[in-house]
């Protein structure tokens, strides 16, 4: 399928796929949703509840690695210990890793080695990208996730439901619900009718908040 580099609203690059009129970010800024969704809503909202000093993160979709960067640089602010495990069955290629420009857009240029060491490290090993931020990547598909009450908080970023609806599927949330611990917390940009329904369905108590720039809505799902 053919992939293209495109510029968000705000500066920062993301990927678009032509034949299905999807990227992996949001048009309106990829940075700007990235820190609203999953840090703002998922990271500061989980931390503010219970004030533990380490976490398990869980991430479907590591994409361009955007999410576990900002991650990062969070952990090292917070002085939180972080265990980041990012699913990918399609990981993005070196040359298009090359052009993004996301250490640049978060006036971070200084932990650009550790953004590029991200994305090449070794699959299916845990390594320590810094003190506070240790980074595991799995390539594998989400189904294959059998994970059980390890994750505090799960970053979803699937691709949408209008293009690869199986992702937001009763089946997957009910793997999402078993993978995260009793308190647990699932932010994701998404706000259909049908992806909370399915949330639901699996025992999620889901509440609909204010989405990033150009989006009205977004979902956040606990695990009572």
């Amino acid at each position: 399928m053919e992939r293209k580099i495109i510029t968000t609203a705000d500066g920062s690059v993301t990927i678009h796929l032509p034949g299905w009129d999807e990227q992996y970010h949001s048009r309106h800024g990829a940075v700007q949703e990235a820190q609203h969704v999953f840090i703002k809503m998922g990271l500061h909202y989980y931390l503010e509840r219970t004030k533990i000093d380490a976490l398990n993160i869980l991430e479907i979709g590591f994409g361009t690695g955007l999410n576990a960067f900002i991650t990062f640089l969070e952990a090292a602010k917070l002085q939180k210990k972080i265990n980041y495990t990012g699913v990918e069955a399609y990981p993005v290629s070196s040359p298009e890793i090359a052009l993004l420009n996301y250490p640049e857009m978060l006036v971070a240029e200084d932990f650009k080695e550790e953004f590029m060491q991200m994305h090449h490290i070794r699959w299916e090993k845990a390594i320590a990208v810094s003190h506070y931020f240790q980074l595991k990547k799995q390539k594998k598909k989400f189904e294959e996730i059998e994970d059980t009450c390890l994750y505090h908080l799960i970053y979803f970023d699937a691709f949408g439901a209008r293009v690869q609806p199986h992702l937001w599927s009763e089946e997957i949330f009910q793997k999402m619900y078993e993978a995260l611990q009793p308190g647990g917390v699932l932010v994701t940009y998404a706000a259909k009718g049908s992806v909370r329904r399915a949330m639901i369905k699996v025992g999620f108590k889901v509440e609909k908040l204010s989405g990033p720039p150009g989006k009205r809505e977004m979902l956040r799902a606990l695990k009572i």
